[in-house]
C-alpha cells in the first residue's frame, strides 16, 4: 500500500445468499465482484454506476458494516476486511458516514444535541457538558445555529437535516467519510449548497472522502477521481479528467452521453443501450456489459477482460476493445 493512499481495496467479492424453496437450490446474489480501487489522503473518489450496480454494498464493506467474502481492505496500514466486531472499535472512529435519505438516518425520537454527540458518548469520556459544547462548535461548522440543537429531526427541512448527518460524521473527526448519494434526496439548489459545504470541509479537516452516486454531474462538480462500476465490478477508474474527456469503456461512455449540456444550441449524441440489466443474481459469463454492448466481439462472450492502462497515469479500462 503507498503511503499516499489512506484506503486501498484489492480483489473486493461480497455475494448474499437468497433464500430458496423446498424444490429450489439455493443461489447468491453476486453483490460486489473482483473490485480494486485506491482513495488517496485528502482527495475524493468517486464511484458511479446505475443503482443496484454494487456501489453502496462496496461502501459498507469499506466501513466493515458487512464483512467481504474475498479481497483485501487496507486503511491506514491496516488490513480490516476480516477483522472481528471488538477489533474494529478504534478504526469506526476514523471512517464515518453520510446517509442517502438524511430523515430516516436520524432518530426521530432524541433532540439533535443528543443524535450528534452519541458517537462522542461511545467513543470518548468526555463529560456531558464537554460533548455539548462541542456539538454546539460543530452545528455552528456546518451551517446551523446553537439554539436549534434541541429540536428534533422532522422541525428541518431535508438539507438542513443533511448537515446534521454531516455534523454527526464529523464530531469525532474521522480520516475517512463515505458518503452515500448524500444529495440524491435533495432539491437542485440544497444539491449544490451540500456539496460546495462538503468541499469546504475537506479543506478545512483535511479529510477524504469515498463519494457515491449515480448522477454524473455531481461527480464532475466534487471528485478527484472516478470509478465507473457496472454490475458489481469496476469497469473503467482514472483521473475525473481523463474520464470525462477521453471514456475508454463502452459503458463509460454511454453514460457521459446522457449528461445534459447547459446550452441549448450544443448538442450530443446519445448511446442507447439496448436490453435490461441483467441480474446479479446470474451475471452473463466473459464481460459482464457484453449483453448491453454495441461494440461487442465473440471474445466478450466468453472472456472476463483484464485492466488495461491509459495515456494518463491511473486510467484503467476492463474492455476486450482496447486489446485489441
Amino acid at each position: 500500500m503507498s503511503s499516499q493512499n489512506l484506503l486501498q481495496v484489492n480483489g473486493l467479492k461480497k455475494s448474499f445468499d437468497l433464500s430458496a424453496g423446498i424444490f429450489e437450490r439455493k443461489r447468491s446474489l453476486k453483490a460486489v465482484h473482483n473490485v480494486s480501487f485506491a482513495i488517496r489522503k485528502g482527495k475524493t473518489f468517486s464511484l458511479v454506476g446505475e443503482s443496484g450496480c454494487g456501489k453502496s454494498t462496496t461502501g459498507r464493506l469499506i466501513s466493515r458494516l458487512l464483512r467481504p467474502n474475498e479481497g483485501e481492505i487496507w486503511f491506514g496500514g491496516m488490513e480490516i476486511s476480516q477483522k472481528k466486531e471488538n477489533q474494529l472499535k478504534a478504526m469506526r472512529k476514523k471512517v464515518q458516514m453520510i446517509f442517502q435519505d438524511p430523515y430516516a438516518s436520524l432518530n426521530p425520537r432524541m433532540k439533535v444535541r443528543d443524535i450528534i454527540s452519541e458517537p462522542l458518548e461511545i467513543h470518548t469520556n468526555l463529560s456531558k457538558a464537554e460533548r455539548y459544547k462541542l456539538v454546539s462548535e460543530m452545528l455552528e461548522i456546518v451551517g446551523l445555529n446553537e439554539y436549534q440543537a434541541d429540536r428534533y429531526a422532522h422541525e428541518f427541512s431535508g438539507g438542513q437535516r443533511q448537515r446534521i448527518g454531516i455534523a454527526r460524521a464529523l464530531i469525532m473527526k474521522p480520516e475517512l467519510i463515505i458518503a452515500d448519494e448524500p444529495v440524491s434526496a435533495l432539491d437542485v439548489s440544497i444539491q449544490s449548497q451540500i456539496l460546495n459545504l462538503l468541499k469546504d470541509l475537506q479543506k478545512e479537516f483535511h479529510l477524504t472522502y469515498l463519494f457515491i452516486s449515480h448522477d454524473l454531474s455531481v461527480v464532475e462538480h466534487i471528485s478527484d477521481d472516478i470509478g465507473v462500476m457496472y454490475l458489481g465490478t469496476i469497469v473503467e477508474s482514472g483521473p475525473k479528467e481523463a474520464i470525462f474527456s477521453n471514456p475508454q469503456h463502452p459503458y463509460t461512455q454511454a453514460l457521459l452521453s446522457s449528461v445534459p449540456i447547459p446550452d441549448p444550441k450544443l448538442r450530443r449524441d446519445r448511446i442507447i443501450l439496448q436490453g435490461d440489466l441483467p441480474s446479479p443474481v446470474n451475471p452473463p459469463a466473459g464481460c459482464r456489459f457484453h449483453t448491453r454492448c454495441p461494440a461487442r466481439m465473440d471474445i466478450c462472450k466468453t472472456i472476463e477482460p483484464s485492466s488495461i492502462k491509459g495515456r494518463v497515469e491511473g486510467h484503467i479500462a476492463a474492455c476486450h476493445l482496447l486489446d485489441s
